[in-house]
C-alpha cells in the first residue's frame, strides 16, 4: 500500500512538472487555432508550425466573391531564457476576387502576404512555478478537482513588428513598410485536460488603420493523443469587422511531431466566410535542463 501510494506521488509530481514549465517532454503547439500560448518553447527548441488552408468569402450587399488558398507559418525558438521565446510569423495568400455587379462579371487575380511579422514574447508571471502541488495521497478526486487559483493565469507579453509591401491588396491604402505590433497573452492550466488562452492584441496602431484582435481558445485534451479546441476571433479596424470561429483538433504523432485540422467560419454576408486549413508542427529538440547544485 505505501509503495502504491509512493508511486502515486513520484508520476502526480512528474506530470505536474510537465504539463506547466516552459519546456515539456511533448511539443507544445500554437496550433490548430490563431491564439499565442503564454508559454514560451524552452531555450534552445526550434519549432516550425505550418499549414495550408482554401477561403471562400461572399460578400452579398457589395455582391463579389473571393475564392483561393493560401498558407500560415510560424517559427519559434528559445533564446537565452526558459521565459523567452523570438518568432516569425506570416500568412500568405492567393486567390480570386470577382466583381459581379455587372452582367459579365470581372476577376482579378491578387497574392501578397496579409501579414508578415519578427518578434519576441516574454512571460511576465508564471503561477505554476515554485507552486506547493503536493498531490492529496487519500484522494484521488481532490487531486482531480477544480481548484481555485488555477483561475489565476500565467501572463506573457509579445512585442514585434510588421513589415508590409507596397499596394497590398489585402491591406489599407498606404499601409506599407515596419510597424508595430503587441499582444498580452495568458492562459490558465485547468484540471482534466483543459485549457483557456486569450489574447489581446494592437496592430499597426502607427498607421491610418490600426487593428485590435482579440482571441479565446479553450482546448480539452481527450486522450494521450488526440485534442480538440473552439476558438473565438474578433477583429476590428476601420476595414474590416468581424467575429470568426474555429472548431478542430490535433493529433500527436509522436513527441516532436503534430498534425491538425479545423475550419473558420462566422455569421454574417458582409462577407460570410468559410475556411478549411490543414497543418503540423515539428521541433528540433536542442533543449538541456540546466544542472542545479545541491
Amino acid at each position: 500500500m505505501k509503495a502504491a501510494k509512493l508511486s502515486i506521488l513520484i508520476l502526480t509530481t512528474l506530470l505536474t512538472n510537465f504539463s506547466f514549465s516552459q519546456y515539456t517532454d511533448l511539443i507544445n503547439s500554437n496550433r490548430p487555432g490563431v491564439s499565442r500560448s503564454a508559454f514560451s518553447v524552452g531555450t534552445n527548441v526550434l519549432q516550425f508550425e505550418a499549414g495550408p488552408y482554401i477561403l471562400k468569402e461572399e460578400h452579398t450587399p457589395l455582391q463579389n466573391e473571393v475564392s483561393g488558398f493560401g498558407a500560415d507559418f510560424l517559427v519559434r525558438y528559445g533564446l537565452l531564457f526558459e521565459e523567452l521565446e523570438v518568432n516569425v510569423q506570416g500568412t500568405y495568400q492567393n486567390d480570386t476576387f470577382t466583381d459581379n455587379r455587372s452582367a459579365i462579371p470581372s476577376e482579378s487575380k491578387r497574392s501578397n502576404f496579409k501579414s508578415f511579422t519578427i518578434g519576441a514574447q516574454y512571460l511576465l508571471y508564471d503561477p505554476y512555478k515554485n507552486a506547493d502541488d503536493k498531490p492529496n495521497l487519500y484522494s484521488w478526486k481532490a487531486n482531480r478537482g477544480f481548484k481555485l487559483k488555477s483561475l489565476i493565469p500565467a501572463v506573457a507579453v509579445f512585442g514585434g513588428a510588421n513589415f508590409d509591401t507596397k499596394d497590398n491588396p489585402y491591406l489599407g491604402p498606404d499601409v506599407e513598410g515596419f510597424s508595430p505590433k503587441v499582444m498580452v497573452a495568458t492562459q490558465n492550466n485547468f484540471s482534466g485536460g483543459w485549457v483557456y488562452v486569450m489574447n489581446f492584441v494592437y496592430n499597426r496602431f502607427t498607421t491610418d488603420y490600426p487593428e485590435f484582435n482579440y482571441i479565446l481558445t479553450l482546448t480539452k485534451s481527450i486522450n494521450e493523443q488526440w485534442v480538440v479546441f473552439a476558438e473565438a476571433q474578433g477583429i476590428d479596424n476601420d476595414l474590416y469587422a468581424d467575429n470568426l470561429f474555429r472548431f478542430g483538433g490535433a493529433f500527436l504523432w509522436d513527441k516532436n511531431f503534430q498534425l491538425d485540422t479545423a475550419l473558420t467560419f462566422n455569421t454574417k454576408d458582409t462577407p460570410s466566410v468559410f475556411s478549411v486549413n490543414f497543418g503540423g508542427s515539428y521541433r528540433f529538440d536542442f533543449h538541456k535542463d540546466k544542472e542545479i547544485a545541491n
